[in-house]
């Protein structure tokens, strides 16, 4: 398998590469054992780069020689395959390819699974990424000054305190009915998913030149009742996160997500710094899931089929110009938004 030269330059500095990008694709769980036609729709769209927001597989389990079958499984894709050998490819993980089901730090294999899941991905050996004590966080910067794009990548898992879930029958099937999960943010108040090393290199992230910077989350940002895994069930790192963005934002900035198994534009107007918070979910590439809980910020439908996203970029104005599409695998585009800045 083949080792990114991008992944081994951004081991040593934040600039990555000088090439221009205008075709951005991304997306989030794939089931190693299920067909995947998706790929022929995103290899049809021709990106320069692919971003894999987590659940990449579906690993469950702490031996690491089992999560290292399931990515060979993954691999056996054809799709997969001609991505990687054509495509730059980056990724971070989320709770089925970290190795358990909402899993957080205490989740006990962790250091085996991270060496497992870059080692799928071609992280050279060394880096801070398989060294560091606090998560596979990482950044990237393509194009050069008046086209720069930098991507974030969160590491949401290594650092999460647990979760608490609802224990009253009567609210756990209110929330049943109303499509919402088992998860409280009224229980988390002093929950935290970040952890602080990572805090403090996200705000140096923050300052790094670019024209349009792209923020990789695993889970939804700015949903908030839908009671599955979202940062609102962390209210201070959500609200240090709104907090950093306010402070440093010169730029147009959009979070893409993944993990809830549908796809959906998300946005904030009403912002302290003028910049409107703008968020796109790209879920699943194989997984879909009918019951779509409710999100007041959700901009038109969302819609529960196999998909990606893709993130198209006009860099001939003064600011780039983005549509944002999610598309399915029959090519049809789902939902598409133009971001004018």
């Amino acid at each position: 398998m083949r080792i990114l030269l991008l992944v081994l330059a951004s081991a040593f500095c934040q600039f990555c590469g000088a090439e221009e990008l205008t075709r951005i694709a991304f997306g989030s769980c794939s089931h190693q054992d299920k067909p995947q036609p998706i790929w022929n729709e995103v290899l049809a769209s021709d990106p320069e780069l692919f971003i894999f927001l987590g659940d990449n597989i579906y690993g469950d389990s702490d031996d690491p020689n089992v999560l290292s079958s399931k990515y060979q499984k993954l691999y056996q894709q054809a799709g997969i395959q001609t991505l990687m050998a054509t495509t730059e490819v980056i990724a971070t993980w989320d709770d089925h390819d970290y190795g358990r089901n909402d899993a957080g730090k205490e989740y006990p294999s962790k250091e085996a699974s991270r060496q497992v899941m870059l080692d799928f991905w071609g992280e050279p050996e060394g880096t801070a990424r398989r060294l560091r004590d606090s998560g596979i966080y990482t950044s990237y910067v393509y194009g050069e000054q008046g086209k720069r794009v930098q991507v974030i990548l969160l590491d949401l898992r290594w650092n999460r305190t647990e979760l608490i879930e609802v224990k009253d029958p009567a609210r756990r099937n209110a929330r049943t009915a109303a499509n919402q999960g088992p998860y409280d943010a009224a229980l988390n108040a002093n929950a935290e998913m970040l952890g602080e090393q990572q805090w403090l290199w996200f705000e140096e992230q923050l300052k790094v030149d670019a024209d349009l910077r792209l923020i990789g989350s695993s889970i939804q940002l700015l949903a908030e009742f839908t009671g599955w895994e979202t940062w609102a069930n962390f209210p201070k790192d959500r609200q240090r996160f709104f907090e950093l963005i306010e402070r440093y934002q010169q730029e147009p900035i959009v979070i893409l997500s993944g993990d809830v198994h549908w796809s959906e534009f998300s946005r904030i107007d009403e912002t302290a710094n003028g910049w409107p918070l703008l968020e796109i979910t790209s879920s699943g590439l194989t997984e879909e899931w009918k019951a779509i809980s409710p999100n007041r910020h959700r901009v038109g439908e969302a819609f529960a089929v196999a998909n990606f996203g893709l993130l198209e970029i006009d860099w001939s104005g003064a600011m780039p110009s983005i549509e944002v599409i999610i598309r399915d695998a029959a090519g049809i585009d789902l939902i598409r938004q133009t971001l004018d800045f």
